[in-house]
């Protein structure tokens, strides 16, 4: 029986260049952002860092990569409302591109600090700019469609960047994701400028866009902004300590059998692939983005309560708990596409792409804490506290958010 008009429609809507081409964005965006994670320890080891400091290493090196994000996100949002969301996926991918085919050429320690944070830097302009493009090229009835698609696929890089380190050589794994952003720059002189950005650009000339500091100079905005941002805590809180130092988890939780943080990544990206497809449907179908994002935060929390209670299990079971964390924390694309939502067309990039990467950011104050609460508490508390305390923000900021399902996105912010 063939499609209904109606049904066609949708799919025409959804499956055209900006929701495709910004979901192989994010494909790779993801695949390089977690090589950090997947090729930690063979990479480190190889450029000569004892065993002893491959957890502190790991920090550094993963924070960096971070504070090239959270400085990219300002810089990128910025643009993307003064010049164009374009410009912002064609500058960010040629950056990250060039710093990671750069990487795989690395003889130290500290040159592989410096290329992760430049590699952060243009990493950081990637998601914000695709689901701010998505927003505005498709209509309130659907965008949670095309946000959907673009998490989805975008989050399988990690399964693919996990399968192909187990193949390859570290170094030809950053080869790899350096080449396919390249490759990606050729698909996207199909896709076409947000028309709402064009119509405000030329018709409100007078209209001040991509003013960072103006979030920070009315409480209310200032509030709204920094909730958008906590909501996304318990996401890198679970990646950047649950499954990057999953390994040394294990250890401690006297889990039999190998954890390999390259499978743990990937088994993780799975259920986030899980978790994003069924977020974005189900904000679709309930009409709610706020009763959807809080679905997902308690179950991150019934998974991470099952992580720190699986003492003695097998290897096969934590995956299994991972796999399960990836999907409570799989509401990532809708957390951003809340934040793009709570503000007008000329604050949107700004805040779409700034939004996902002051979380990544926030890795850093979250690892710094963990690492903290190790030294003084243990590794298994430690991780416990700081977990409570992201998750215990994420409730609180949700409680405080307006609902943006089906909101007109048409609109200037005053500044």
């Amino acid at each position: 029986m063939p499609p209904s008009p109606s049904s066609r429609s949708t799919l025409s809507e959804i499956l055209q260049p900006a929701v495709i081409v910004g979901a192989l964005g994010y494909f790779v965006d993801i695949y390089d952002l977690t090589l950090v994670a997947i090729l930690r320890k063979p990479s480190l080891l190889d450029l000569g860092v004892p065993a002893a400091d491959l957890v502190n290493s790991g920090v550094s090196l993963l924070n960096w990569q971070m504070i090239g994000m959270l400085l990219g996100g300002i810089f990128f949002g910025v643009i993307g409302d003064r010049v164009g969301r374009l410009t912002v996926l064609f500058g960010s991918i040629l950056l990250y591109s060039l710093a990671n085919i750069a990487n795989g050429f690395v003889t130290s320690f500290e040159a592989y600090l410096v290329l992760r944070f430049i590699a952060g830097f243009g990493l950081a302009g990637e998601l914000g700019g695709s689901i701010t493009l998505v927003s505005e090229v498709l209509s309130k009835e659907r965008r949670a469609y095309g946000t959907a698609v673009v998490a989805t696929i975008g989050v399988m890089g990690a399964v693919v960047g996990g399968l192909v380190a187990e193949l390859v050589h570290w170094r030809t794994s950053y080869f790899i994701g350096g080449g396919l952003g390249l490759a990606l720059l050729f698909l996207r002189v199909s896709v076409a400028e947000s028309g709402m950005f064009k119509q405000m650009k030329s018709a409100a000339p007078h209209v001040k866009r991509g003013d960072f500091l103006s979030l920070f100079t009315k409480w209310s905005r200032f509030s709204k902004y920094a909730r958008c941002i906590l909501i996304g805590l318990p996401s890198w809180f679970v990646v950047g300590v649950l499954v990057t130092f999953s390994p040394e988890f294990a250890k401690a939780l006297n889990i039999s059998g190998e954890v390999k943080a390259t499978f743990a990544v990937s088994i993780l990206y799975i259920g986030l692939t899980v978790g994003d497809l069924a977020s974005g449907l189900l904000t679709q179908w309930m009409g709610s983005r706020r009763k959807v994002v809080l679905g997902f935060i308690l179950l991150t929390v019934a998974w991470t309560a099952a992580y720190f209670l699986s003492a003695d299990a097998g290897s096969r079971w934590f995956y299994t708990v991972i796999f399960g964390l990836g999907v409570g924390i799989g509401y990532w694309a809708v957390f951003v596409t809340i934040g793009a939502e709570q503000f007008g067309t000329n604050l949107r990039s700004t805040v779409a792409t700034t939004v996902p990467n002051f979380v990544r950011g926030a890795v850093v104050p979250i690892t710094l804490s963990f690492k903290y609460c190790k030294d003084h508490f243990g590794l298994l508390p430690g991780a416990m506290i700081v977990g409570g305390v992201c998750i215990a923000l994420a409730l609180w900021a949700l409680h405080g958010l307006e609902e943006t399902h089906g909101k007109d996105l048409d609109y200037f912010e005053p500044v």
